[in-house]
């Protein structure tokens, strides 16, 4: 290929150049100043081809090679201004085995430095109706010259793939060396099945995991077979000796039905396709494993009431050690996915992990790609693998990031204002308070500390740090229930105040704020006692997630978190309606002004607030109103914190006229129209 570099200074004005080095025969071609893609064909004889000869000559080239732009644009950074191909024959086979070449021949291509990880492959044609033959096996390889003195072919299968066509084979690879296919007698692999008595009963995940655990006795059943197809019932895999020398990817392919596919390409017609990379039998086999085994569970029960298993099934993967951390990932191929009523993910489990009785079936460590109906999960780990089916609407990434900047946006605003409410509180109208105002002024702070962590929560769960992750999760869901506290309280002492209950007894307040604040501590204590915090990843669409801190266990979260705000809904709405009644039969008895009915309208939006009752909105995220609900709920409650500041802001400054109407009222009207300081 040296030598091709020399004839690159004789082209002189010439933009191509067919060369002839005793019997290897090439040509030497300047790169398109458009970078374009780039076609080259070969006769028989290996004769350059002109392009317009494509067509015209014996039907074509017998080597035809396909350089794409990609591969242009990579060799013109590194400033190369030429491509160079030679077919070199008469080149034994692999490291002198019973392996031949086809054709005896190694097609060599050079441009640049270093042409390689092209997403755009290059494709190389051979066109002759030998490589058709059935006892052969043909194979596309490379090899790359580390340094002058390896003159010894070390031919790979690494970065090019093999598609047989009916009149020749086609090389698809992602970098640029020397090519050639290789050619091997079939050997045929003893095959065996093993049929084991059908269980009573579907599996459950955690009885799949015993069975996987015991693989290696049934490789103890195999005799002197390679492979062995599994049959229990409904149940079916695969489970394959490991070459000790050889290593290469293997495939294992499942039809409709579940059965095993046993033909050779399994990999273009098969349903579920698994695709174990060298990489992971090159560790098993170092780590002294010896078999690569599939088994396909089905019939697995609903994770959740809203999450299943694509077709009701899981595969567990095993090679008997630990196989994790892999460059060159497992590869899991599901056909005819039909995702327009669900969002698939790709999640594994490890065989023990639970959380809240169930097993816990992560995304880390998979990544999902959906195309044309199928999806592939890619996993750099062996395990359990599934694709996880989620009901329910999906919400455009648009819509997703608009209500991720209306949160940060409302939540900052109310925080700032929060703090210059409690500001104002505490160093000008302490003295002045009633009980009403620091009441609310519990509120105040309990949803400060909650807008602050929902900020800082995810900077915090991206740290990976366990123990901060617990206490930002810890700590936040007290300021949440707190929150919900507050507002009972603030709906409870409405109620006293409408119902001319007297306040003024012992410790009143000082028994509010330990209802308030402790409550809410024991139940948050009794989760960090029982581990139920812990870092959460939340998947959307386009492969994007967000990291948390929270309550992983969603049957805790809906029994703790939605259960007690029920409570909470349902009392102060009650109260909020009995207001309502109250201010409407005692406004008909007064004289009706502009300002007073203003003034009425900004109690009621400010109670509205006040009592929490914009939560409600989350029990509406269902059906058509999902949407809408979603925008409603994001914008009351992370403004909230501003709301509330307007509504203490005018509240404290009604004027006297209102003050002194208010003074002469019964107890329950002066709750809900004299500022909070009167």
């Amino acid at each position: 290929m040296d030598l091709a570099d020399n004839y690159t200074k004789q082209m002189g004005g010439a933009k191509t150049a067919a060369i002839r080095i005793g019997n290897v025969t090439g040509v030497v071609a300047k790169l398109p100043e458009n970078s374009a893609d780039m076609n080259f064909g070969f006769g028989a004889g290996g004769d350059v081809m002109l392009f317009w000869e494509f067509q015209k000559k014996n039907g074509g080239p017998a080597r035809q090679i396909n350089l794409p732009k990609e591969a242009i644009e990579m060799a013109k950074k590194q400033e190369e201004t030429h491509i160079r191909i030679l077919i070199f024959p008469g080149i034994i086979g692999k490291n002198g085995s019973n392996d031949s070449l086809f054709s005896d021949e190694v097609l060599g291509i050079k441009m640049g430095r270093n042409i390689s990880n092209l997403s755009q492959r290059i494709k190389i044609q051979y066109k002759d109706a030998t490589l058709m033959q059935t006892e052969q096996k043909y194979t596309c390889v490379s090899w790359t010259i580390k340094n002058r003195e390896d003159t010894n072919p070390n031919w790979t299968m690494d970065g090019c793939n093999t598609t047989l066509e009916d009149k020749g084979a086609k090389c698809e690879c992602s970098h640029l060396t020397f090519f050639a296919i290789l050619i091997n007698k079939k050997i045929e692999e003893k095959r065996t099945t093993l049929t084991f008595r059908a269980p009573d009963r579907p599996l459950t995940s955690e009885e799949a995991a015993n069975l996987m655990k015991n693989l290696s006795s049934i490789v103890d059943m195999m005799g002197n077979a390679q492979v062995a197809t599994i049959e229990m019932g409904k149940i079916s895999g695969v489970i394959q000796r490991l070459p000790q020398q050889n290593k290469t990817t293997i495939n294992i392919g499942f039809d409709a039905r579940g059965k095993v596919e046993e033909k050779d390409d399994v990999v273009t017609g098969s349903m579920q396709t698994i695709r174990l990379s060298k990489e992971a039998s090159e560790m098993a086999v170092k780590k002294n494993g010896s078999y690569a085994g599939v088994l396909r569970f089905p019939d697995i029960e609903k994770l959740n009431k809203t999450s299943l298993f694509l077709n009701n099934v899981i595969l567990g993967i095993d090679m008997g050690v630990n196989i994790s951390n892999l460059s060159e990932t497992i590869d899991i191929h599901f056909r005819d996915v039909n995702t327009a009523e669900a969002n698939a993910t790709c999640v594994s489990w490890d065989g023990t992990s639970k959380e809240g009785g169930k097993e816990k079936w992560i995304t880390d460590g998979c990544l999902t790609k959906e195309s044309n109906g199928s999806i592939t999960c890619q996993c750099s780990h062996l395990t359990f693998f599934a694709i996880l089916m989620t009901s329910g609407e999906n919400i455009s990434p648009s819509h997703l990031e608009a209500l991720t900047q209306i949160t940060k946006a409302g939540c900052g605003m109310s925080i700032f204002f929060l703090s210059v409410a409690i500001f104002m509180h505490f160093l000008i109208r302490k003295t002045k308070a009633t009980q009403a105002v620091q009441i609310l002024m519990n509120l105040f702070i309990a949803l400060f500390f909650l807008n602050l962590c929902f900020l800082l929560n995810e900077t915090i769960a991206n740290l990976e740090n366990f123990a901060a992750c617990v206490v930002m999760a810890a700590f936040m869901h007290y300021s949440m229930l707190a929150t919900f506290t507050w507002f009972f309280m603030q709906a409870l002492h409405l109620y006293f105040n409408l119902h001319k209950i007297p306040t003024d007894v012992k410790y009143y307040i000082c028994k509010i704020c330990c209802t308030g604040w402790v409550l809410p501590a024991v139940m948050v204590l009794g989760l960090v006692a029982s581990n139920k915090y812990d870092h959460v990843t939340i998947s959307g669409n386009n492969d994007t997630s967000v990291n948390m801190c929270w309550i992983p266990d969603s049957t805790i979260h809906l029994g703790v978190n939605i259960g007690y705000y029920s409570i909470v809904f349902i009392f102060t709405l009650t109260i909020f309606i009995v207001t309502i009644v109250h201010i409407k039969h005692y406004a008909s008895k007064e004289k009706k002004t502009q300002e007073s009915s203003k003034t009425r309208i900004f109690s009621l939006l400010g109670l509205f607030c006040l009592l929490g009752i914009t939560w409600g909105f989350a029990f509406f995220s269902y059906g058509p109103m999902l949407l809408p609900s979603y925008y409603i709920f994001t914008i009351l409650n992370s403004f909230q914190g501003f709301f509330l500041f307007v509504y203490y802001y005018f509240s404290s400054k009604i004027l006297p006229e209102d003050q002194k109407q208010s003074q002469s009222s019964s107890q329950s009207s002066q709750t809900v129209y004299t500022s909070p300081y009167g």
